[in-house]
């Protein structure tokens, strides 16, 4: 057994190392080992971000970790990738997003910031920069204004929509299934002098706690790709509008370029599933199809992963600019991980986590590389106004 000393030195060598490389970091796992060190640390929740030894599992007590992971895996029909991995049975969803956010929400906010999606990569900008301006651009499509009030389907932590309501300076009401996003999102609200246009809500985006007709514009970023349907979650989202009210969702989906016949398309898809609790992963026809479905008319589809001339911009360079080198930086973490988890720094479960996190990573970069998935298929639909 390594001795507390050289323990120390290691956990050292690895913070410094974490601070260099957040990113690649918190997806490949080896942040987990500073998720079980702060279990020993008393945690304040109110802070800009969770502090490299204050990364927690949000909800979940350390004691069930191992229990959650197992739980989580038994949702799936399958593990074998290249099978066609769903969720088999659609009613548990929902909790089982509740559970992936109360593990990874820390993580996330530690190593991403507090908006958890990809996006177009610009040139001279960095990517808090891309994040914003990708934000910004759905308050102008939505029509958002001073008076005028938006939904945030699915708001994480609410780095959007700070972005989009501090722009705009119109209200957002964001929904989430997790109550520690919830929380977090209130505190980053009260932060930055943004909580009377930012208001978080507990809920399931498949039943809502607003009345019809309330908004006057809403959005979803990443974030629909975990209902169900889609048809279950575009239907509240249409009754929530007003008459002649946009809504705009950033989309998880395959591409053209996918074949579902091909076994090695279908397991990037399968490890994109079961590393991210999607129920399934959809097409970009499916997701136009179920907007037209519940009565929303299509004003535009187009997937922000591809330039005008047809080249694809790098949205997966925000997990790394290689693929070897993220493995690489993997196989590090991955000693970390272990080493934790074997002296019981870490829960039992961790390296589980880790290597479905190391999975996931490899996937959404193949996915990518290959232009067999986008995380940023953009569907701007509307409600048509009564006269219509």
């Amino acid at each position: 057994m390594p001795s507390l000393g050289g323990l120390s030195d290691l956990v050292a060598d690895a913070g410094a190392y974490a601070e260099n490389n957040k990113t690649t970091v918190v997806i490949v796992g080896g942040v987990t080992v500073f998720a079980g060190i702060s279990l020993y640390m008393k945690r304040s929740s109110k802070r800009t971000k969770p502090g490299t030894f204050e990364i927690g599992s949000g909800s979940v007590d350390r004691s069930k970790v191992q229990d959650e992971v197992n739980d989580y895996y038994d949702e799936f029909n399958t593990l074998e990738r290249g099978k066609g991995a769903v969720i088999d049975r659609k009613e548990k969803v929902a909790n089982l997003v509740d559970k992936f956010y109360s593990l990874v929400t820390d993580l996330y906010e530690w190593g991403w910031g507090t908006s958890f999606h990809f996006s177009p990569l610009l040139p001279g900008k960095d990517w808090p920069a891309c994040e914003s301006a990708h934000e910004g651009r759905i308050a102008a499509l939505i029509g958002l204004e001073p008076g005028k009030t938006a939904l945030d389907v699915g708001c994480g932590v609410g780095g959007p929509m700070r972005t989009i309501a501090a722009t705009s300076q119109g209200k957002v009401t964001g929904i989430t299934i997790n109550q520690y996003q919830v929380d977090r999102a209130a505190y980053h609200n009260s932060r930055l002098g943004l909580s009377h246009l930012c208001s978080p809500v507990r809920g399931d985006f498949l039943n809502m706690p607003f009345e019809d007709e309330s908004f006057d514009g809403a959005y979803a970023i990443e974030a629909t790709c975990h209902a169900p349907t889609l048809e279950q979650v575009y239907s509240e989202v249409y009754r929530c509008l007003k008459p002649g009210s946009v809504f705009v969702a950033y989309e998880w989906v395959t591409t053209p370029n996918y074949d579902e016949k091909n076994e090695a398309h279908v397991a990037i898809a399968d490890e994109i599933i079961i590393g991210n609790g999607l129920p399934n992963l959809r097409s970009w026809k499916v997701a136009e199809d179920a907007g037209k479905n519940v009565g929303f008319k299509l004003l535009k589809s187009r997937d922000l992963a591809v330039k005008a001339d047809g080249s694809l911009t790098p949205w997966w360079h925000r997990l790394s600019t290689s693929l070897k080198i993220f493995k690489l930086k993997a196989k590090f973490n991955h000693s970390l991980v272990t080493i934790a988890e074997y002296l019981g720094v870490a829960p039992k479960g961790m390296i589980q986590v880790h290597q479905m996190l190391v999975d996931t990573g490899i996937a959404l970069i193949e996915g990518g590389e290959q232009g067999l998935f986008t995380p940023m298929h953009m569907l701007v639909f509307q409600k048509e106004s009564e006269s219509n």
